[in-house]
C-alpha cells in the first residue's frame, strides 16, 4: 500500500544534518573514494564508460546502504562501498534498467524523463535492505512508494540548488560537503516512506546474500 511522506522537507534535512553531526569526515572521507573510483574509471580512453558503469552499478548501491545507515546513526562503515559487489549482476540489472527507463521517457521531452527519475530514485535503497528483491522488482516497488511524493522529492532537490550555486562559487569544493548532506537527507526521505515498501528488515552490512 502507498503511503505519503509525512516529515517535512525541512526537518529531513535537520535530521541529516544531525544524523551527520560528528561523523562528517566518515561521510566526507566514503563519498570521496566512490567518486575517485567511479570518475578516475570513466576518465580511461576508450573503456572508461563501460569500467565506469560496471564499477559505478554494485558502489552506488553500496553508497545507498552506506548513506542509510548514516541517516540511521547506525555504525556505518567505509567498506560498505564495496557490499554491492556481493550481489553485482542484480546491482548492474537495476543500474542498466533504471538508466535505460529514464532514457526512453526522456526521448517523449524531458520532464517525463525527470518524473520518471523520481519514480525509480528508490531502487537502490530497496536493494539494499532485501538480498531477494531482483532488479525490475525494485524499481517496480520504488514506482509504488513514490505515488504521490515525487513533488515532494522534487522539492527537496530544489532546496539544495542553492548550496549547488555556492559550490560553483568554490570551484566544486563545496560538493565535498554538499553531496553526503544530499545523500543522507535522501536516505532519510526513503526512510520516512518506508512502510510503502512493505516494513522491509535492514540487512547488516556485510550480509547480503549474492542473487
Amino acid at each position: 500500500m502507498n503511503t505519503l511522506s509525512k516529515t517535512e522537507n525541512r526537518d529531513l534535512m535537520l535530521q541529516a544534518r544531525e544524523a551527520l553531526r560528528g561523523r562528517w569526515g566518515l561521510a566526507i572521507g566514503a563519498n570521496l573514494i566512490y567518486l575517485v573510483i567511479v570518475g578516475g574509471l570513466q576518465i580511461i580512453p576508450k573503456v572508461g564508460a563501460g569500467l565506469g558503469i560496471i564499477v559505478g552499478a554494485p558502489m552506488t548501491v553500496g553508497l545507498a546502504g552506506f548513506s542509510l545507515c548514516l541517516a540511521r546513526k547506525q555504525d556505518a562503515q567505509v567498506i560498505q562501498l564495496f557490499d554491492g559487489i556481493k550481489r553485482f549482476w542484480t546491482c548492474l540489472g537495476a543500474y542498466l534498467l533504471k538508466a535505460l527507463f529514464v532514457f526512453l521517457w526522456s526521448l517523449l521531452l524531458v520532464i517525463p524523463g525527470i518524473i520518471a527519475a523520481l519514480s525509480y530514485s528508490m531502487t537502490y535503497y530497496i536493494l539494499v535492505e532485501n538480498d531477494t528483491v531482483g532488479p525490475l522488482e525494485a524499481i517496480t516497488r520504488s514506482k509504488e512508494m513514490m505515488r504521490g511524493n515525487k513533488w515532494k522529492l522534487f522539492c527537496l532537490g530544489l532546496r539544495f540548488w542553492g548550496w549547488m550555486m555556492l559550490c560553483v562559487l568554490t570551484l566544486g569544493i563545496g560538493l565535498i560537503w554538499l553531496l553526503p548532506y544530499m545523500y543522507v537527507a535522501y536516505a532519510r526521505f526513503y526512510d520516512d516512506l518506508k512502510p510503502a515498501a512493505g516494513a522491509i528488515e535492514p540487512v547488516a552490512p556485510g550480509q547480503a546474500v549474492v542473487a
